[in-house]
């Protein structure tokens, strides 16, 4: 405990530095200290603390507190990636997931916006079909102009039944597929390099309908 000749040395200490009256530097230096809010982690990033720690066995406290680290906060996005994929084991989609949500929880970035200022629409939904089916359904040509309709797009690459991105005008669709057992699967969408945050909000309605007609091809398949 204090003793009252430490507490006058504080009071007179507070008051040769902010120039206040005893009265008030004695009331100050006994204010018991705010308690700092809870940061909500998983609002800033954009994705539960339940589906982040089931991907990649961390929560989002954890993480920022491993990247904060390594250092993280002053990497580039590409850095930080490799960093997760590398140090910490995580697949390449999980990584770019990893990545993100950190650097929204830094304040590196806004929700939907990427690091060099562009924008990003993303969306995900699962589906009652095995991870090759649902993979198939974007990776063929006839079969994905059933459902994607109001878009020219090109492969670009493709991992089967991993993950597929398209070129669409200036623009990149990012696509990854996740098996959840054998006879359900999940995709999720991530458009990039969008001009600003109207455009995002756009392209993420759009790509809302465009997966429920998704759906529908696939119910009919099936």
């Amino acid at each position: 405990m204090t003793s009252n000749k430490d507490f006058k040395r504080l009071v007179r200490a507070r008051m040769q530095k902010t120039g206040e009256a005893y009265t008030t530097a004695r009331s100050n230096v006994l204010k018991k200290p705010r308690k700092k809010p809870a940061i909500d982690y998983a609002g800033l990033a954009g994705m539960s603390d339940s589906v982040i720690r089931e991907k990649t066995g961390c929560n989002w406290e954890r993480w920022v507190k491993a990247l904060d680290s390594d250092g993280a906060d002053k990497m580039p996005h590409g850095e930080i990636a490799a960093l997760v994929k590398k140090t910490y084991k995580v697949g390449d989609w999980w990584s770019q997931t990893v990545t993100v949500g950190y650097e929204r929880i830094k304040g590196l970035r806004a929700k939907g916006q990427r690091r060099d200022g562009s924008y990003e629409a993303s969306k995900s939904r699962t589906f009652d079909v095995p991870v090759k089916t649902l993979f198939e359904a974007w990776a063929d040509g006839v079969t994905r102009r059933r459902w994607l309709t109001g878009a020219a797009v090109r492969i670009r690459t493709a991992t089967e039944p991993k993950s597929i991105r398209l070129d669409w005008n200036d623009s990149i669709v990012a696509v990854g597929f996740a098996p959840k057992g054998s006879s359900r699967s999940s995709v999720a969408v991530q458009h990039t390099k969008l001009p600003d945050r109207e455009t995002a909000n756009e392209l993420k309605e759009y790509w809302a309908a465009r997966l429920d007609a998704l759906g529908e091809v696939l119910a009919r398949r099936s």
